[in-house]
């Protein structure tokens, strides 16, 4: 692995989607996959697949400016991962409480009915972490009564009180919810998809239970996308 210390000349200049190599670019989990020292991929190995696709999202949905800010949590995906599917759950509450309160209506619907998801999966858990992500839950639906009466309801009708759960239900809920920030009627929309991925990394290392760092930026041997 490459070194991910702090260095003040080099900084990598992030944007949109996918890039072929260094030359044309590079996006949040690139540059991740670039300091992990794997093949270059928006898709690396080194960062938690649902973390790794909340960090896509975000990289694309921020303005050029916002995306800026985003540099300096890269080193701090890089060996972030876990096999432990209560990891989805706890990432797809995170997003849900972050968008819930902002969300158009349309779109706080989709989220609720994920967060009723993520709490029958979590309810015959009894340990810290799952506590304190239902309370996250309860006081995300708690933010928006209306679409949590229409989700219990959906779930009740559609669903027969049995929501489905699984990683590509969860990965859909924090779609919806970096979607529903990105397009919200709110003037602070960079500033609270930054502070979604920052809460969802740190979720991440206490989960894993690695020690959070300071954030810095990256040293080492950069691709073409950066800045000197």
């Amino acid at each position: 692995m490459r070194s991910a210390e702090l260095h003040p000349d080099v900084v990598p200049i992030l944007s949109t989607g996918r890039h072929r190599s260094p030359r044309r670019g590079a996006c949040f989990m690139e540059f991740a996959s670039f300091l992990a020292g794997e093949r270059w991929s928006d898709h690396p190995s080194c960062t938690h697949g649902t973390l790794a696709h909340l960090a896509r999202l975000v990289n694309d949905r921020t303005s050029d400016a916002g995306r800026a800010r985003l540099t300096e949590l890269i080193p701090s995906v890089v060996g972030l991962t876990s096999d432990d599917p209560l990891l989805d759950v706890l990432l797809a509450v995170r997003a849900a409480h972050a968008a819930l309160p902002v969300a158009a209506e349309e779109r706080q619907r989709s989220q609720a009915v994920g967060l009723r998801a993520a709490m029958v999966a979590l309810a015959d858990r009894d340990d810290d972490v799952s506590a304190a992500a239902r309370e996250l839950a309860e006081s995300a639906l708690r933010s928006a009564p209306a679409a949590d009466a229409w989700a219990i309801r959906f779930i009740d009708e559609v669903g027969r009180g049995h929501p489905r759960t699984s990683v590509k239900q969860y990965r859909h809920v924090i779609t919806g919810a970096v979607d529903g920030i990105a397009t919200a009627a709110i003037a602070d929309r960079d500033e609270r998809l930054v502070a979604l991925l920052t809460a969802a990394v740190a979720d991440t290392e206490r989960f894993v239970g690695r020690p959070a760092e300071p954030t810095h930026r990256v040293r080492g041997q950069a691709p073409a996308a950066v800045a000197t």
